[in-house]
Order: structure tokens, then C-alpha cells, then sequence
């Protein structure tokens, strides 16, 4: 909780609001200890008296102009819900970036249509660079770990997670042409083409529909690409864990399908 001096004439607070979830508000007067209700004016020019019974009711107050679209949330002042939404909405819509930094978190927001900013030339772009030199991307995140593997010779692990439909499979799949345009694999055996080609396979297991996917599937899946001395990718492997098994109707099939799922690649 913010200290209550903070709560003064000008300050910028955000309150609920059933269509818009969170709405901006301006206090029209100090916050004294005590008071019942905030007086407050709307974007739209309204006022409106806020029920306060407590500090604890305060609403969270919002960030300072300047911070406006930051590409790092922990770079604003106050970090909350409305705040964070706030600043993704920002990104997405002003500055059309999908992408933004929690710390060494990525927040991705799924545009649901295809966007250039994945070719070889952004690949290059990011190749060699450290995070906090460039702007929010996955191949960003790939590239801090491909680093870190290389330089200090341990295991990387990228967790890329979301609700369904959330575009967790393009994901993975961007960041392994990252791995392996960086690692000279590209050219030559295209391991990451390999790997999701039993996509559709994975898919045939345990589905199930959603609000926002027809064919949601009811398990996580584990990739695991290996790296040559060099740098360079010479296998990969992918399988699955937390499968729903109540999703499957015919246990046989399901034990045939996973015998399916051993996929191995290499040179």
C-alpha cells in the first residue's frame, strides 16, 4: 500500500468498472484519514464519489506519465493489476509490440495474425546482443539462453506457458529457428520443422475444446534439443506429461499413439 500522502488533489487512481475492468479517475481532493468516500473525475468528465471505509480501500494509484508504455514492468512505480494491464494495452496498441519484459520474464500478448518481426534479419539483430540492450522479444529470451549454455557449458530451460489458444506452440516454435538459425542448422537439417511435424500427432491425443481453441490439448509438452561442442544442433526430443487420461476414450489407442511420441532427430 502506497503511503496516503500520495492520495492528493491531481493523483491518478484506477477503479473498477464492469465493461472496461479498470478505468483511470483523478482526485479532486486530498484523502484525509477518516473520510468515507474519494471524490473523483473520469476521463469523460464525470464525477463520481468512490466508497472508501478504509486505507486498505484506497484505490491503486497510477503511474506517473513518463512510465507510460515501459517495455520493462518493474520499471514503473506501482505494480499492480490495473497497472500492468494498463501498460500491455499501451505496447499493443500504440506502439505494436507484442512483447514485454516482467524482470527476466517475457509477457507475450497473441495478436492472432502473423507478424514480420521473426525473419533471419531480426534473428541476426538479436544474435550476440544482452537483453537489457534490446527491445522485448522471444528471440531475446533464446538467445540469453543459447548464450549462457555456450558460455558456461550447462543445461537451458525456456518455459513458455499460457491459457489455451495463447500461442504457446508458435512460441516454441519460434524459438527453435532461433536455435537453429544461430546454431548453423537451418540450412541443413531444419531439426525444428522435424520436431513439430508430430504436431499433429500430439494434437490427436487428449484434446478438448475451449472458449478459445477447438482443439485444446489436455497435456504439457517437453522439448529437448541437444547441442553439439560447437554450438550447433545435432538431435532433439520431444515428449509429453500431465495428460489428462479422461479425455481419452480408448486406452489401446492412446497406448499405440504414445509409441508415436518417441521422436528422435538428428543429422
Amino acid at each position: 500500500m502506497a503511503t496516503l500522502e500520495l492520495y492528493s488533489k491531481g493523483a491518478s487512481v484506477w477503479i473498477p468498472d464492469p465493461d472496461a475492468v479498470w478505468v483511470s479517475a483523478q482526485l479532486l481532493n486530498d484523502y484525509k484519514p477518516g473520510e468515507k468516500q474519494l471524490s473523483l473525475q473520469l476521463p469523460n468528465g464525470n464525477e463520481v464519489q468512490y466508497p472508501v471505509s478504509s486505507p486498505s480501500d484506497l484505490p491503486p494509484l497510477g503511474n506517473p506519465d513518463i512510465l507510460e508504455g515501459e517495455n520493462d514492468l518493474t520499471a514503473l512505480s506501482f505494480l499492480h493489476e490495473p497497472a500492468v494491464l494498463h501498460n500491455l494495452r499501451v505496447r499493443f496498441l500504440d506502439y505494436n509490440s507484442i512483447y514485454t519484459y516482467c524482470g527476466i520474464v517475457l509477457v507475450a500478448i497473441n495478436p492472432y495474425d502473423h507478424l514480420p518481426i521473426y525473419g533471419e534479419e531480426v534473428i541476426d539483430a538479436y544474435s550476440g546482443q544482452d537483453m537489457t540492450d534490446m527491445e522485448p522479444h522471444i528471440f531475446s529470451v533464446a538467445e540469453d539462453a543459447y548464450r549462457t549454455m555456450t558460455r558456461e557449458e550447462k543445461n537451458q530451460s525456456i518455459i513458455i506457458s499460457g491459457e489455451s489458444g495463447s500461442g504457446k506452440t508458435v512460441s516454441a516454435k519460434f524459438t527453435m529457428r532461433y536455435f537453429a538459425v544461430v546454431g548453423g542448422a537451418s540450412q541443413q537439417t531444419s531439426v525444428e520443422e522435424r520436431v513439430l511435424a508430430s504436431n499433429p500427432i500430439m494434437e490427436s491425443i487428449g484434446n478438448a475444446k475451449t472458449t478459445r481453441n477447438d482443439n485444446s490439448s489436455r497435456f504439457g509438452k517437453y522439448i529437448e534439443i541437444g547441442f553439439g561442442k560447437n554450438g550447433d544442433i545435432i538431435g532433439a526430443n520431444m515428449r509429453t506429461y500431465l495428460l489428462e487420461k479422461s479425455r481419452v476414450v480408448f486406452q489401446v489407442i492412446f497406448h499405440w499413439w504414445v509409441s508415436l511420441l518417441r521422436l528422435r532427430t538428428s543429422h
